[in-house]
């Protein structure tokens, strides 16, 4: 004969027992299992955004597909400013963020040891336009010499990249009667007063101007090629400290690139809308469409070697550096070639 104590422990009343059961004809075995339950390890990073843009509708999808949930991290979005960009990478106040690997460049010039590097390509070319005041169907880059012009003062890469146009097509950059100051939203009113002939600008100015018939498209940058306008970067102990996160990070937005380029321009506008609460949804869908027409995003997470040329070039020739860095100091492609291997389906 044996005496047994069964003990419980329950989620709300704590220790009870169960005793006295006594004079058992036969053993009584007890199995005791232990279960732990597990909750998905969520990484977390801080991600900085420069600032709220149309052609960055990819990164806003990865947030409102959850795709960086998907793939098990935890991504917190933080609106800085372009410079804050690569400042909060050096400082430790952000794990990665999107930009141009122009100021990257810019950055190596004065900080040639800052280790920062771009892993993952999003915006493969040049979102910006030329809009004139009157229809330009011939358009030459020479029509931008006699014509009143204002470039854009919110940041420097779109003239930068412009002006290396010029410069190939056998121009002299600084022989245009330019502008440099008001803010797009004020050159596109000046565009409708008619107090300037030509403005350069992004989404959705372009599409509000041309639905209005204030404005006409005279050169889509997009079409100049490859030219790598958007990246994600970190710091390079960042990468190798991080690099199951960033790996994640790489694999969600590729799975992203997927369901953009299967998806027509008022669904992509349909789940970023939140992200844009002051343009219209048909406005949106119309922008999302052109950007989308133009091979603006990459089909896959690459940077490409020319494309990073072509912005390397235009700094250089427009002074914003001098010497800049190589491709292989501040680029890594190894996290976009795994998941590319990988074929992960769409979101």
């Amino acid at each position: 004969m044996m005496d047994w104590l069964l003990a419980f422990r329950g989620p709300e009343t704590g220790l009870f027992s169960l005793r006295d059961c006594t004079k058992l004809e036969q053993p009584l075995c007890i199995f005791v299992f232990s279960f732990k339950f597990h909750r998905p390890n969520i990484m977390s990073l801080i991600l900085y955004e420069p600032f709220r843009g149309v052609f960055y509708t990819p990164f806003y999808a990865a947030h409102a597909l959850d795709a960086y949930g998907a793939e098990g991290v935890d991504v917190e979005m933080v609106t800085a400013t372009a410079a804050d960009t690569v400042a909060g990478l050096m400082n430790g106040k952000a794990d990665v963020s999107w930009g141009g690997p122009m100021r990257i460049q810019e950055t190596y010039d004065t900080h040639p040891d800052c280790e920062i590097v771009s892993f993952c390509e999003i915006i493969t070319r040049d979102p910006f336009f030329v809009v004139g005041r009157e229809p330009r169907s011939n358009y030459s880059h020479a029509d931008l010499m006699s014509v009143s012009f204002r470039s854009v003062a919110e940041v420097t890469t779109p003239w930068l990249c412009l002006q290396e146009d010029l410069r190939r097509s056998g121009l002299d950059p600084d022989k245009v009667d330019r502008v440099v100051g008001p803010s797009m939203a004020k050159n596109a009113d000046a565009l409708r007063a008619g107090e300037v002939d030509a403005i350069q600008i992004f989404q959705p100015y372009v599409e509000q101007l041309v639905a209005e018939g204030a404005g006409h498209i005279w050169f889509t940058a997009a079409s100049r090629g490859a030219t790598s306008y958007t990246t994600l970067s970190t710091v390079r102990r960042t990468l190798e400290t991080k690099r199951d996160q960033m790996l994640a990070m790489t694999r969600a937005l590729y799975r992203v690139q997927k369901w953009l380029h299967a998806s027509d321009g008022a669904t992509i506008a349909a789940a970023v809308e939140d992200f844009f609460p002051d343009i219209p949804q048909e406005t949106l869908a119309a922008c999302v469409t052109r950007y989308k027409s133009l091979g603006l995003w990459g089909v896959n997470p690459i940077l490409p070697r020319d494309g990073f040329h072509r912005l390397k070039v235009g700094g250089i020739s427009g002074g914003l550096f001098k010497v800049g860095a190589s491709y292989e100091s501040c680029v890594d492609i190894s996290l976009a070639e795994e998941v590319i291997a990988a074929d992960p389906p769409p979101m």
